[in-house]
């Protein structure tokens, strides 16, 4: 293992720990950690493609729950994690959640939903690199926030919702955790995969920061504009930035 990976494995089990310490009230009903439960696979995750520094990182939300909270991979989606990034049941361990919501039930690798917006994302990213060493030479992807909340009714909830009593001290967390993540990697450019984690970015980092902010389009189906050609503007936007 390398240093910087070394590095960001301890910080991300600080990030870990200290978001298990929170609570949540209603409507959020069901909270998610799967650096906790998923850890064998995330800190493959780091130890694999978190060993160097980077010039370009990219900043997701939180995980989707068909995606990093089945396999503890930011944007996981099954197929690209097992298939191209080499994390699957053969070298690491999926646990489960201590209360699971009846229809999120956590399957880990074993998990036959495909996650959309890590399909895209990954799709992408394999398509143009063809390995991830060639990926990973340049790029990490992380998430701002680790938790995945959900609604009674099985509803994901995004942290942009919650009450300020709740965002605020799971927010600190996660600024801390990103500060670190940018210390060891000492990216040139910042990109938000949509504007919430663009906007953390800044607001953590300053805008006086060494760094070049951008975003890219969230791959989410959830977005009309991502359904038309996502790699086509994803691609164009990162030209325009000038990380591609």
């Amino acid at each position: 293992m390398s240093k910087t990976s070394d590095q960001v494995i301890a910080a991300a089990a600080r990030l870990r720990d200290a978001v298990n310490e929170l609570s949540f009230s209603e409507p959020t009903a069901y909270v998610y950690n799967p650096l906790d439960y998923a850890w064998s696979a995330h800190e493959r995750y780091l130890k694999l493609y978190a060993t160097s520094k980077k010039r370009v990182l990219m900043i997701g939300m939180n995980p989707g729950p068909f995606g990093m909270a089945q396999t503890g991979v930011p944007f996981g989606e099954i197929n690209a994690v097992t298939d191209w990034l080499n994390i699957n049941a053969k070298n690491a361990t999926i646990g489960k959640p201590p209360v699971e919501h009846p229809k999120r039930i956590v399957e880990g690798f074993a998990c036959e939903k495909s996650e959309v917006s890590g399909r895209r994302l990954w799709g992408l990213f394999s398509e143009k690199y063809q390995t991830p060493k060639a990926f990973f030479k340049d790029h990490f992807i992380t998430n701002y926030c680790p938790l995945v909340f959900m609604e009674a009714s099985s509803r994901n909830r995004t942290p942009d919702k919650l009450p300020v009593a709740e965002s605020a001290p799971l927010f600190e967390i996660c600024d801390t955790f990103l500060r670190e993540l940018v210390d060891c990697l000492k990216p040139e450019y910042v990109i938000g995969v949509g504007a919430f984690a663009q906007k953390r970015a800044i607001e953590t980092l300053g805008q006086d920061a060494p760094v070049t902010f951008g975003r890219i389009l969230h791959p989410s189906p959830a977005s009309p504009l991502a359904n038309k050609d996502w790699p086509g503007m994803a691609t164009k936007q990162l030209q325009d930035i000038g990380v591609w």
